[in-house]
């Protein structure tokens, strides 16, 4: 078993396990992103106030379907996100910097964050539309409703739906700002977290194991959550769209601004926050946990 398909493997086992607790985060996000689309905040009606309050209102309107909406097409999403990005970045990084310094144990910075923004990119690339199917299902709510509502049974008839009415072009729509935030966000993840990871062993004497991939994880998280939330924002509006409201991520970032205010970009930054944050410390602890396992699996395999 190559070193790329245990990665991939772990990637997605991890990101499945984290996605499972933080959906419902998700979930609120995307409705405050979407909530007052290109409407000025005076004629807003702010149904949507916060974090828990989010989760309260949908737990008693919706109910846990409701919080929980999407989450088949999510479990899908961060298996093909997370499994090319923690698949794919120490390939990547390493034949850089074999190619560039002729030693792939080197740590360049630069290096690293085009791994990073790379093996994010790819993943993104591969998963719109499993990304673009949860964020229609979490959008959509027959009590509170914000942004365009799109009325699909399940990930299945979100699919179905779109591929007949949109065309294979629909089910890729936005699939452009999707690159650019996933590549954001990836292109800081694995170097802050390896970054930290490597200062607390210096300065602070940690040792491998959990508690230092916990404290390393939650230092990547907040980095995480600042650089990719604005393009996250312009991303779910264009995955939300129907027409063409948006020409494309730089014109939904524009007229968000003109329309809303600047801070617009960063509605459900908190939302954003309490999911990200504990999505990253999950993935990545429970990604080094797998890892082990699979190097254990492949030494016995290559003992047989």
């Amino acid at each position: 078993m190559s070193t790329t398909l245990g990665g991939f493997i772990a990637g997605g086992i991890a990101a499945c396990g984290a996605v499972t607790v933080t959906h419902g985060f998700e979930t609120v996000k995307t409705r405050l992103q979407l909530q007052g689309e290109l409407s000025a905040k005076s004629q807003t009606k702010r149904v949507y106030t916060g974090v828990f309050q989010g989760v309260r209102v949908i737990l008693a309107n919706e109910g846990l379907r409701g919080l929980m909406a999407g989450l088949g097409a999510a479990y899908c999403y961060q298996t093909m996100l997370n499994g090319c990005r923690l698949g794919f970045y120490e390939p990547i990084r390493s034949s850089a910097t074999s190619l560039i310094y002729n030693d792939p144990h080197y740590q360049s910075v630069g290096v690293n964050v085009f791994a990073g923004a790379s093996s994010g990119i790819l993943g993104a690339m591969v998963g719109s539309p499993f990304f673009l199917v949860k964020t229609r299902l979490q959008s959509y709510s027959p009590f509170l409703p914000v942004g365009t509502q799109h009325k699909y049974r399940n990930a299945v008839d979100g699919f179905r739906t779109i591929g007949r009415t949109e065309g294979l072009k629909g089910l890729y729509r936005g699939v452009g700002s999707a690159m650019v935030r996933t590549g954001f966000g990836s292109s800081v993840q694995l170097p802050t977290y390896f970054f930290a990871k490597r200062r607390l062993q210096k300065y602070f004497g940690l040792q491998e194991g959990v508690g230092l991939h916990l404290a390393s994880s939650t230092v990547s998280g907040f980095v995480v959550c600042c650089v990719m939330h604005p393009p996250d924002t312009v991303m779910s509006r264009m995955y939300n769209q129907s027409g063409n409201l948006y020409t494309g991520a730089f014109d939904c970032l524009m007229k968000t601004v003109r329309t809303e205010g600047l801070l617009a970009i960063y509605k459900g930054y908190f939302a954003h926050l309490a999911r990200i944050l504990p999505h990253t410390i999950l993935t990545l602890t429970l990604a080094e946990q797998t890892n082990k396992l699979m190097k254990k699996i492949e030494q016995r395999l290559s003992l047989d």
